[in-house]
């Protein structure tokens, strides 16, 4: 997604994403090939993984769509395409899918077949396995008993026909599907070289897929490297023949290296660098906007903290931080205050001028907010001779810490003792997953455009990526009633007003929708700006100078 696809992203995305840190890099630009096309490409973090259903982050999501192709793929915009499959036909119940695969290769030769799709979704859904987006496959018949331990792989709805053809049989209809798709936790895995090198099999040397790169090096801290697949069905269409990835924790630095020419992209901005960056003599030409699918939003750890428990509590945290300064003063990119956790602009939901969900204090001028908020901690047991005193976890970015910095600000004139604990990007996402929190400030990036990709993250059986352990039997209900819904505007109805629910339970308080913020330089040629921030580079090149 989080693609995000898919995405998760500690801040800055800006991040979500999580955009995460890295090392600094030298201030050089390897010598490319002669004749050679070269990508230097700034994404803000190492990958912890390059696993299709173990990647959360939209830093391995942008790897890992360059190793492996789903059935779906995305054109220049983000869109679903054909991918490994070249068409697929639905029943008139819309609970039955036939895709029809094209004769694809792994990069080792070995033929890609619907075995290794159905391989690959058994085993994301094995417990073993512990794939937080293990969820995203429940949409499949059986996935969720699966991944529970009820029920053996073998009962999955998913089944190879025969070499080129696979049938998957739904627990709902999803007319989504093709977006779903896209998300790198439905790739194909080889099975052949899972089965001979285990969890090694993500290793330079190893690692098999089926895209249009394969992996070449990967030196934890310094850079990760990427050539052209030549056995890829569509290689001779790619462009840049390498790639390297590089963590840039550092974005300023970052910033002045795609300046100097070492870096052609980096995928992230300081925010409240923005205008400065489109002065004349800056980097104008460099600086890409967007809005985005993505969301920055507080979690509350409730069950591991006592004062949290309390719903009066996570009222007044939430109403007392004034959005308007963190977007119009602070990042300064275009952000959007909100009280409401689905991006307004996602396909499938409520029409732009119907009443969306939002906080029931939303409209309220910040000076009554914040006396609601001292009278609600009041009531909850909290004044002078008793503060309340909570941790926020974050990243330890640029972005992230001056958000939080704001928010400290914020919640003490209501008489909340913040204080604020920076981790290690990678560091403070597995804190989240593992409830090491308090409150913790993150972004989610749709990992598809269907309000879904941000209801689902909040349901009981969720998992992992329900930081807050959020958990209302009428918020899960409504999902699944929606589910089955065939009415697209009464669906969108039920999905509101589960939204509604959740944000009424005050178990986020969600901050602002973001924008996608990219500096790529002029000299690279097919970037499409767009709203889920997905920018294959198969579809980029690079203008003069670009080849030695």
């Amino acid at each position: 997604m989080a693609l995000r696809l898919s995405r998760l992203v500690v801040l800055p995305f800006l991040a979500g994403g999580l955009a995460l840190a890295g090392c600094q890099r030298p201030a050089s630009r390897p010598p490319c090939p002669a004749g050679k096309v070269c990508l230097e490409y700034g994404n803000t973090t190492d990958p912890a993984t390059l696993d299709p259903i173990k990647t959360t982050l939209t830093s391995e999501a942008a790897i890992v769509r360059e190793l492996m192709e789903g059935l779906a793929s995305n054109a220049p915009d983000g869109s679903p395409i054909p991918g490994t499959a070249t068409s697929w036909e639905t029943s008139a119940d819309g609970l039955e899918w036939t895709f029809h695969l094209r004769p694809a290769r792994w990069s080792d030769g070995v033929p890609v077949t619907a075995g290794d799709f159905v391989y690959a979704f058994r085993r994301g859904l094995d417990p073993k396995t512990a794939a937080s987006y293990a969820y995203l496959l429940y949409v499949i018949k059986g996935a969720q008993a699966v991944n529970a331990g009820k029920a053996p792989p073998e009962s999955l709805g998913a089944m190879a026909v025969d070499a080129h053809t696979l049938r998957l049989t739904l627990a709902h209809p999803a007319p989504y599907l093709p977006q779903l798709l896209q998300h790198q936790s439905f790739s194909p895995v080889p099975a052949h070289v899972v089965r001979r090198w285990g969890d090694a099999w993500i290793r330079p040397g190893h690692y098999v897929g089926n895209g249009p790169y394969r992996l070449v090096s990967w030196r934890l801290g310094d850079s990760l490297r990427v050539e052209k697949n030549p056995l890829y069905y569509g290689a001779a269409k790619v462009c840049v023949d390498r790639i390297n990835f590089y963590p840039t924790q550092d974005t300023v630095s970052a910033e002045r290296r795609v300046k100097r020419g070492e870096l052609d992209v980096n995928n992230t901005i300081v925010s409240s660098r923005v205008a400065f960056l489109r002065q004349p003599g800056q980097m104008a030409p460099f600086v890409h906007t967007h809005p985005f699918l993505s969301n920055v939003y507080l979690a509350f750890n409730v069950p591991d903290v006592p004062a949290l428990r309390d719903p009066r509590v996570r009222q007044a945290i939430g109403m007392a931080i004034d959005r308007a300064f963190l977007t119009g003063k602070l990042l300064r990119a275009g952000q959007i205050p909100t009280t409401a956790f689905v991006p307004p602009q996602i396909a499938g939901y409520l029409p732009s001028g119907a009443p969306h969900p939002h906080a029931y204090w939303a409209d309220w001028p910040l000076a009554k907010r914040q006396a609601e908020a001292r009278r609600l901690l009041a009531l909850a047991g909290y004044g002078p001779g008793r503060p309340l005193r909570v941790q926020l976890k974050t990243a330890n970015v640029s972005t992230s810490v001056l958000i939080a910095q704001a928010m400290q600000a914020d919640l003490r004139d209501v008489g909340i003792d913040l204080t604020l604990r920076q981790e290690e990007g990678q560091v403070a996402y597995r804190s989240f997953e593992a409830k090491d929190f308090q409150v913790g400030l993150l972004a989610w990036i749709a990992d598809f455009s269907d309000p879904l990709t941000y209801l689902t993250l909040m349901k009981s059986d969720t998992g992992a990526q329900n930081y807050g352990s959020y958990a209302n039997p009428r918020f899960d209900a409504l999902l699944n009633q929606a589910d089955h819904e065939p009415d697209g505007a009464r669906r969108a109805e039920i999905l509101a007003q589960a939204e509604q629910i959740m944000l009424d339970d005050a178990y986020i308080a969600p901050l602002y929708v973001g924008v996608n913020l990219n500096l790529v330089s002029p000299r690279v040629t097919g970037w499409v700006d767009n709203a889920v921030d997905i920018h294959p580079a198969r579809y980029l090149c690079l203008g003069p100078g670009a080849r030695s």
